[in-house]
């Protein structure tokens, strides 16, 4: 068996979403420092929909997977629907990651979260 499924390896070779987006509704970052990995995310939201989502990580392959499945699973809907996102979607969408890379799907819900919390404290 692989160790990384091929969806995995396809967002890992293939990012989705990757950049900055300038003058971002929300950003937020997450990292772990036993590992080096660390994300970031970008929002922007009109109408409490998410419009554009952006990343940028340094990090493994897992890491990259994680963030650039992160971001197509909440672009385009609502900040509500958004704040549900779970490190576990973000594995299972991967089909599955090995367990000792589980972190960095826990680290892209991390860095979503707070993406979307600081949207929430600016639009309070």
């Amino acid at each position: 068996m692989a160790l990384y499924s091929e969806k995995v390896m396809e967002h890992f070779r293939n990012p989705r979403n990757v950049g900055v987006i300038e003058n971002a509704d929300g950003i937020g970052e997450a990292g772990n420092a036993k590992c080096g990995d660390i994300m970031k995310i970008y929002l922007k939201i009109e109408d409490d929909i998410i419009e554009d989502v952006k990343f940028e990580t340094f990090g493994c392959g897992s890491a990259i997977a994680s963030s650039s499945m992160a971001t197509e699973l909440i672009k385009g809907k609502p900040v509500s629907e958004a704040l549900t996102l779970t490190n576990k979607a973000v594995a299972e969408a991967l089909d599955g990651l090995p367990a000792h890379k589980m972190h960095c799907s826990v680290l892209a819900q991390e860095a979503v979260k707070k993406a979307l919390q600081e949207y929430n404290e600016r639009n309070k």
